[in-house]
């Protein structure tokens, strides 16, 4: 699985500002209900914060995988932000994130998302492109940095 199949240009978003993790996290969902009018913003929001109390899912170098299953997806969707300002997300290295790629995943599939997981940490592992995305001064560099394999 390919980040292109769950990220489109208009859900890379650049210097968001959070407060903190829940803050982040209700943001996230307003997001994906505002360009997407299908999703609840209030289911996706349920559905992260259960995720995060199984466990962070800040997964180290500034960077965090929040996900979850979403009742009445058809497809996987993803979103990138990059923040503002670090905040702290309680990752496994106990540094703040600044880098967030939250993915949707349809409750019912036959697809595991472990595909889509990989994909996205396969990426975020490489320390050129977080440097570029750290730096890009547009959605679209941000948005084509993360998709140019």
């Amino acid at each position: 699985m390919e980040i292109t199949e769950f990220l489109t240009p208009d859900r890379v978003i650049l210097d968001v500002r959070s407060r903190d993790k829940p803050q982040l996290i209700a943001e996230i969902a307003r997001q994906f209900g505002r360009l997407l009018p299908a999703v609840k913003p209030q289911a996706v929001e349920a559905a992260l914060s259960a995720r995060e109390q199984l466990g962070s899912t800040g997964l180290g170098s500034g960077f965090a995988l929040p996900h979850a299953r979403i009742e009445g997806l058809n497809l996987y969707l993803g979103m990138f932000m990059r923040l503002s300002k670090s905040i702290d997300f309680e990752a496994i290295d106990s540094k703040p994130v600044k880098l967030v790629f939250a993915l949707l995943i349809p409750a019912e599939t036959t697809t595991p998302h472990v595909a889509a997981l990989a994909a996205i940490t396969r990426r975020f592992r490489d320390p050129e492109l977080v440097a570029q995305l750290r730096k890009a001064e547009t959605p679209a560099s941000a948005y084509g940095n993360l998709t140019n394999y």
